[in-house]
C-alpha cells in the first residue's frame, strides 16, 4: 500500500506491506525504496514492512534540513503517522540509510527494538572520502546525477557479481534514471557533514545487526567489522560473494540473516 504524509508542509512517500510488528527498511544514496524489493517477499508474511522515499527520491519532496538529522525526523514522522510506539519497531537501513539510523538512534534511543547496518558504518568521511564526494559533486553538475550513477554503481558490486549476472547490475543501473540531481548533491554534502556516530553503538541498549560484503569498496571489511564490538549484543554476518549491494547480490542470505535477527529482537 502506497502511502503519504506531511513533514511540515512536505510531502513523504512510503510503502507499507504485510502485517506484524513494524519493521522500516531505509535505502541509501542514489536509491530508492525498490532497492528492498527482495527482502519484502521473505518478510511480509510475518512483519508490516515500512519502506520510505528518502527525500527527493521516489516522488518525495526536498525538505528544508537534507541532513542526517533531518531525514531522521523524517522517519520518525512515518512511525508517527502510523501510530507506531517506542518498543514496537526495528528500524534496517543500508549504506546512506545505516548514517540517517544512526542519527535516528541518537535522537531517539529508546524508541526502536532493535536496528541494524547493512553494508554502514558509524564513522565519519576521512578527508579522502570528503575529497571523493566533493569530486562526485562536481561530476554531477558538470554531466548529471544519471551520468554519474552510470559510472559508479557498478562499482558497488562484487566482481563476481558483474561476472555472474551483469543483466541484474544493468536493471539496477537503468533504475536509477529518475534520480534528482540536487538530491544526490544534498545527499552527498550531507554525508560529508555528518559526525562519527561510534558512540551511538557504544551507548546501544537495543540488539544491532550488521550485513557486510567481503568485497565492498564502499564500506571496506575491515572498518565494518572494526565497529562490530562496539554494541553490547551484536549480530554479525559477512556476505562472502558482495560488494556493497547484498540484498541484490546475495539475496537469500541477506533474507535469511534479516529475518534471523528480527525473529530473534
Amino acid at each position: 500500500m502506497k502511502k503519504s504524509f506531511e513533514s511540515d508542509g512536505h510531502r513523504i512517500n512510503y510503502s507499507i506491506y504485510g502485517s506484524g510488528s513494524p519493521v522500516m527498511l531505509v535505502h541509501g544514496f542514489g536509491e530508492k525504496g525498490d532497492v528492498w524489493s527482495n527482502q519484502l517477499t521473505a518478510l511480509e508474511s510475518g512483519y508490516q514492512v515500512i519502506v520510505p522515499e528518502l527525500p527527493g527520491c521516489g516522488g518525495s519532496s526536498f525538505i528544508p534540513d537534507m541532513s542526517m538529522e533531518g531525514m531522521a525526523r523524517v522517519l520518525k514522522g512515518i512511525f508517527d503517522a502510523e501510530g507506531i510506539r517506542a518498543g514496537q519497531a526495528s528500524l534496517l537501513g543500508h549504506s546512506m540509510g545505516g548514517y540517517i539510523t544512526l542519527a535516528f538512534m541518537e535522537q531517539w534511543p529508546e524508541f526502536p527494538r532493535s536496528f541494524g547496518l547493512v553494508h554502514s558504518v558509524c564513522y565519519a568521511d576521512n578527508d579522502e572520502k570528503r575529497e571523493t564526494r566533493k569530486k562526485g559533486i562536481a561530476f554531477i553538475r558538470k554531466h548529471g546525477g544519471f551520468a554519474f550513477l552510470q559510472n559508479s554503481s557498478p562499482n558497488l558490486f562484487s566482481q563476481q557479481t558483474r561476472d555472474s549476472d551483469p543483466g541484474m547490475v544493468k536493471n539496477f543501473v537503468n533504475s536509477l534514471s529518475d534520480q534528482q540531481d540536487q538530491a544526490l548533491v544534498d545527499f552527498y554534502e550531507a554525508m560529508m557533514a555528518r559526525p562519527d556516530r561510534s558512540n551511538v553503538l557504544k551507548d546501544s541498549k537495543v540488539p544491532v545487526l550488521f550485513i557486510l560484503g567481503r568485497h565492498d569498496t564502499a564500506v571496506p571489511i575491515k572498518d565494518g567489522l572494526r565497529q562490530t564490538g562496539l554494541p553490547d549484543l551484536s549480530y554479525i554476518h559477512v556476505l562472502e560473494n558482495s560488494g556493497h549491494m547484498g540484498m541484490l547480490e546475495e539475496k537469500e542470505k541477506t533474507n535469511e540473516y534479516i529475518s534471523g535477527f528480527l525473529s530473534s529482537t
